[in-house]
């Protein structure tokens, strides 16, 4: 598994203040040879969309916490299209309920990872994406 030549944004959108888990996921990224670029903590979803389409990344993983998901991954994705990005895969990780989980699949998210999932096998899903 490498993800060598990849460019994945993660970020923090909305209110939320914790990102440990985020920069967790980017460094074991990062150690999977991705070239990770963490944005911070509360980005709005057009930040994050104008600086993933400028970086030119090949996914981007947001961290959520806070309860918004649903309407945060949405804009995100609004945001990536509006600005030619929707071809960039997003992930999403955090506090995710299981009965959430389907529609954000259904809107375009390409992986949910919760914090009951080992590190290496969210980083062996992204890759497999990313591959595809």
């Amino acid at each position: 598994m490498s993800l060598k030549g990849k460019r994945i944004l993660i970020a923090k959108p909305g209110l939320d203040g914790h990102d440990v888990g985020a920069k967790v996921i980017a460094l074991a990224l990062r150690d999977a040879g991705a070239d990770v670029i963490y944005t911070g903590l509360r980005k709005s979803p057009d930040y994050i969309a104008r600086v993933a389409v400028e970086e030119d990344v090949d996914a981007v993983g947001l961290s959520l916490l806070s309860g918004s998901h649903n309407e945060l991954v949405a804009e995100t994705l609004r945001c990536l299209r509006d600005l030619d990005g929707g071809d960039i895969k997003i992930f999403v990780g955090g506090t995710i309920p299981a009965e959430d989980q389907p529609e954000l699949l259904r809107i375009g998210v390409r992986g949910v990872f919760t914090s009951d999932q080992k590190l290496e096998d969210v980083v062996a899903a992204i890759d497999r994406e990313l591959a595809a």
